[in-house]
């Protein structure tokens, strides 16, 4: 019998291994992906306190309007400058990024191209 492996399962099970590395402190906050079938989101964290400073996903309104129409590496990119935007007007400089157990490339690449570009440093 065949038996369909679960990539999200080790995709989690990656995250756990960064995890214990990676974690953002309230002068380097995490930048934490997640990647669904349609829609990416974004959210900076600080690991100390155990709170998310900003967040960004092609879900809300103002974002959703902008990537109408565009491809999903496209729109992941919007939500890179999103997030980064809301970063900087809250002082943030730079993060740690955390892909999420995903593989750094496509979406995952294009959100942190679009953060760079907007300004935060990882």
């Amino acid at each position: 019998m065949i038996i369909k492996k679960d990539k999200n399962a080790d995709r989690v099970i990656r995250h756990a291994r960064v995890r214990k590395k990676v974690s953002g402190t309230a002068e380097r906050p995490r930048l934490n992906v997640y990647r669904s079938t349609n829609h990416i989101y974004a959210q900076v964290i600080d690991d100390v306190k155990g709170v998310t400073l900003c967040s960004a996903s092609t879900m809300e309104k103002e974002i959703a309007a902008q990537v109408a129409g565009l491809n999903k590496c496209d729109a992941a990119k919007v939500v890179g400058q999103a997030v980064a935007k809301k970063a900087l007007a809250l002082g943030i400089k730079a993060v740690v990024f955390d892909r999420g157990g995903y593989i750094y490339t496509g979406r995952v690449e294009a959100l942190a191209t679009g953060a760079r570009e907007a300004g935060l440093e990882f």
